[in-house]
């Protein structure tokens, strides 16, 4: 029980660097056009098959997708945190799981419900910068993780 709290306790403040780097690098993609970031799209698409868009105010999506994306970032940490290795090899499993996460998630369950679509539909830019944030998030959840006792 330990490992998963700390797990979650890692996963959520592993997407706060996450979530910076996506918000600097989105705003340098060459060739992206103006659009919002993974954790809006899912929102909002949810809304949508939810039948509950029309009653969400902008400020209501800002704060449901940054939600969405602690939450997961939380849940996800959850789960590393009991499969992550001691010591300096829990950075390399870091990413290696926040791999692991993008590859669930857009290439799995997002498109298969129709939530998003596949990252294929994207520019090359805008999949580098979603797998590379997941690899920061993987990093610092095993930075976070790699001290800790049994």
């Amino acid at each position: 029980m330990r490992n998963l709290l700390m797990g979650a306790a890692a996963g959520t403040a592993a997407t706060v660097p996450m979530t910076v780097f996506w918000e600097v690098m989105h705003n340098r993609l060459p060739g992206e056009p103006p659009r919002p970031l993974p954790p809006r799209e899912v929102v909002e698409a949810l809304a949508v098959k939810a039948g509950v868009s029309r009653h969400l105010s902008e400020r209501d999506v800002e704060w449901l997708s940054v939600a969405a994306h602690v939450g997961y970032g939380t849940l996800t940490g959850a789960l590393f945190g009991v499969v992550a290795p001691r010591g300096g090899r829990a950075v390399a499993a870091g990413m290696l799981f926040g791999l692991g996460v993008w590859t669930a998630s857009y290439l799995g369950w997002l498109p298969a419900t129709g939530v998003r679509h596949s990252p294929r539909y994207d520019l090359p830019a805008r999949t580098a910068l979603i797998v590379t944030s997941h690899l920061v998030w993987g990093a610092a959840a095993g930075l976070l993780l790699a001290g800790r006792r049994k």
